[in-house]
C-alpha cells in the first residue's frame, strides 16, 4: 500500500512537472497596448483616458484606427515603428492611443470608418480635421510612403497647440 501510494504520487509529480513544461514553452509575450506600433511609448487604453492625458498634460491625442487583420494596416505599423523620428515624438510629445474598434465620438469618423485612419485631438480636445493625409478619399490614411507626411503632420499639430491655445 505504501508502494502503491508513493508510485502515485511520483507519477502525479513526473505528469504535472511534465505539463507545466510543456505550457511553459507555448506561453507568448503578453500582448501590450502598443499592439505593434511602439513597445518603447506609453499608450492610453481608452479614448477617454486619451481625452484626459491630452487636457491634463497639454500634449495633443494622436488616435490610430486599425485592424490587426488589416494589411494595409500592418505595413503602415511597422514603417511606424520602425521609424525613429516618429517613436521619438509619439514617446515625448503626443498622448497615444490605438484602437481596434471604434470609439462613440463622430468627430473621429468625419469620411467614414476605414482602416488605417490616423487623426489628431488638441488638448482644447478638438478634433483636428484640419490636419489630413494625402488621399482626397480618405483624408485621414497614411501608407508606409507616406511616412514623411504623417511626420509633418505631428509636427503640424505640435505648432498648433503653440500657436492656438
Amino acid at each position: 500500500m505504501l508502494h502503491s501510494t508513493l508510485a502515485l504520487s511520483l507519477l502525479l509529480i513526473a505528469v504535472s512537472s511534465n505539463l507545466a513544461m510543456a505550457i511553459k514553452k507555448e506561453k507568448r509575450a503578453p500582448q501590450t497596448l502598443s499592439r505593434g506600433w511602439g513597445d518603447d511609448v506609453i499608450w492610453v487604453q481608452t479614448y477617454e483616458e486619451g481625452l484626459y492625458q491630452a487636457k491634463k498634460s497639454n500634449k495633443p491625442l494622436m488616435v490610430i484606427h486599425h485592424l490587426e487583420d488589416c494589411q494595409y494596416c500592418q505595413a503602415l505599423k511597422k514603417a511606424f515603428a520602425e521609424n525613429e523620428e516618429i517613436q521619438e515624438m509619439a514617446q515625448n510629445d503626443f498622448v497615444m492611443l490605438n484602437l481596434m474598434h471604434e470609439t462613440t465620438d463622430k468627430n473621429l469618423s468625419p469620411d467614414g470608418q476605414y482602416v488605417p485612419r490616423i487623426m489628431f485631438v488638441d488638448p482644447s480636445l478638438t478634433v483636428r480635421a484640419d490636419i489630413t493625409g494625402r488621399y482626397s478619399n480618405r483624408l485621414y490614411t497614411y501608407e508606409p510612403q507616406d511616412i514623411p507626411f504623417l511626420i509633418e503632420n505631428m509636427k503640424k499639430a505640435l505648432r498648433l497647440i503653440q500657436t492656438e491655445l
